[in-house]
């Protein structure tokens, strides 16, 4: 298949905010992949994602392109090819032979395929095919139900291979076959559970359901897998870290079995056993340091809250009780810290506690639920305590995807202590509806001063009320700190630009 197909498709699904059309025009391309026998690589490149995760190239290496190509030329095989060679260079010269095979890579590219493969390679392409999307354009176009694609997917990790299995099966009931026969392999990581989100515990915990409330740790999600002595570690993206954390890889390769799919989080504590910073045990485990070292310098401890294979017997589809009972007879000493109750107030006591502690909330679990990989839902609800600022808006981006046409990502602003002036803490486009999508396009456009790219830069008029996490370390902007997970509650037309919040300290 030729990459010029690809990158049409791309094009049509940015363009577009159906998502039917979006599902058609996927469902299309990747049956006419599944002819090329390429559907695996051509459903990644869809989603935004590359086959190899990394190759080694980051936007410095492509910021001088070699002139482009006059016709398209390029195949999706050679771009795999070219890729998966990229991601194998390494040794003494390395950056002089990864600069020679980006520059052979781009010279074959037309000046659209160059700004196509820069957004893929650098993880920036924006599309419009989520997740939703593209198992829903999987399942429509080998005709199987949609239920069947996600399980697969969940326990493959990827979309890719299960494209491949439903299409090279030919479609229909030999499909739905193809994709019944993927199951969980331990070594090969399955997609995370993750927590849906609640203001408060009242709201969570009714008095009649038992529940499960843990400890939220503010740390790394470890995906542990154990197969006959060997331990291999994975992040939530489901990237391998296992030589990064050798004190991990200790600490469950000394469980009395010999199968295990674990799940839990790693963090850096300090002496008096609080949590050191997000930063702190996200540079340690994001380094490729000598790790001995950095064990030295940064201890991880390994907390674990589920488990998913044991010695044979998958349990992502039991209950989470009785998950929990399985992991405290395997590794008693892990556990995460955990109240089981109906009682608000219990909750409401341990919530504080954890807080007090320096962790990040709790988690809510129900008792009763399977381990949904992939998949928010009811079954896990994250209460964290939220902090709120009012700032204002410096700038913002256009937005692509299913935001096209929409000014969406803005730049906010606090005002320095010192010197009054106003300091950028970061960006957000989360918690925005399309309402206020459609209400601040307008209000923007008629507040801009000029632009820079796609960036519009307007008059500092507009206080925001923005609900975050924390606050950390940041060298990127002014104030020396940024926001953790910022999301928009309201815009504050009451509210003046003096009244803005100072930049918060640390």
């Amino acid at each position: 298949m030729q990459l010029a197909r690809v990158i049409e498709t791309s094009a049509l699904v940015t363009a577009t905010r159906s998502r039917t059309a979006k599902v058609a025009a996927l469902a299309q391309t990747l049956q006419e992949a599944a002819s090329s026998g390429e559907v695996a690589v051509v459903t990644d490149y869809l989603a935004g994602r590359l086959p190899q995760r990394t190759v080694g190239v980051s936007w410095r290496g492509l910021r001088a392109l070699p002139a482009p190509a006059d016709t398209p030329g390029l195949t999706v095989a050679q771009v795999d090819a070219a890729l998966s060679a990229l991601a194998s260079i390494a040794g003494s010269g390395s950056g002089a032979t990864r600069s020679a095979a980006v520059t052979n890579l781009f010279s074959r590219a037309t000046e659209v395929e160059q700004r196509w493969l820069v957004g893929l390679i650098t993880g920036e392409l924006r599309q419009g095919a989520g997740d939703g999307v593209i198992l829903k354009a999987i399942s429509e176009a080998a005709q199987v139900p949609e239920s069947d694609v996600r399980r697969a997917v969940m326990l493959a990790g990827f979309a890719g291979p299960v494209a491949a299995a439903a299409l090279g099966a030919g479609g229909g009931d030999a499909a739905a076959r193809a994709l019944a026969e993927i199951q969980l392999e331990v070594g090969r990581p399955l997609r995370p559970m993750l927590a849906a989100s609640a203001p408060d515990i009242p709201g969570v915990v009714d008095g009649q359901t038992v529940v499960g409330v843990e400890t939220k740790v503010d740390g790394i999600r470890l995906q542990v897998h154990l197969r006959d002595g060997e331990v291999r570690l994975f992040t939530r993206t489901l990237e391998e870290v296992t030589d990064r954390m050798p004190e991990v890889v200790e600490a469950v390769a000394e469980l009395p079995t010999r199968r295990a799919v674990l799940d839990g989080e790693v963090i850096a504590l300090t002496r008096e056993g609080r949590p050191e910073p997000f930063q702190v045990t996200g540079a340690r485990t994001a380094s490729t340091a000598d790790p001995a070292a950095l064990r030295e310098q940064v201890p991880l401890t390994t907390f674990l809250f589920d488990l998913l294979h044991l010695d044979g017997r998958d349990l992502v589809d039991e209950p989470a009780a009785d998950r929990w009972a399985a992991l405290a007879e395997l590794a008693p000493h892990l556990l995460v810290s955990r109240v089981v109750t109906d009682d608000p107030v219990e909750a409401q006591t341990f919530f504080r506690d954890q807080v007090s502690a320096g962790h990040e909330g709790v988690v809510v679990k129900a008792l009763s639920a399977p381990y949904a990989a992939g998949r928010r839902g009811a079954g896990w609800v994250k209460v964290k305590p939220r902090h709120t600022l009012d700032l204002v808006v410096l700038a913002v981006e256009w937005g692509s995807g299913r935001r096209h046409g929409w000014l969406s990502n803005i730049h906010l602003g606090a005002r320095d202590p010192q010197t009054g002036e106003l300091v950028m803490l970061g960006k957000t486009f989360k918690g925005m509806t399309d309402e206020m999508l459609e209400w601040q396009t307008a209000r923007f456009l008629e507040l801009e001063t000029h632009r820079e790219g796609h960036v519009v830069l307007v008059r500092p008029e507009q206080v925001v009320e923005i609900a975050y996490d924390g606050v950390q370390r940041s060298p990127r902007y002014p104030g020396g700190v940024a926001l953790r997970f910022a999301r928009v509650l309201r815009y504050r037309d009451d509210k003046p630009v003096s009244e803005i919040d100072p930049v918060p300290v640390l």
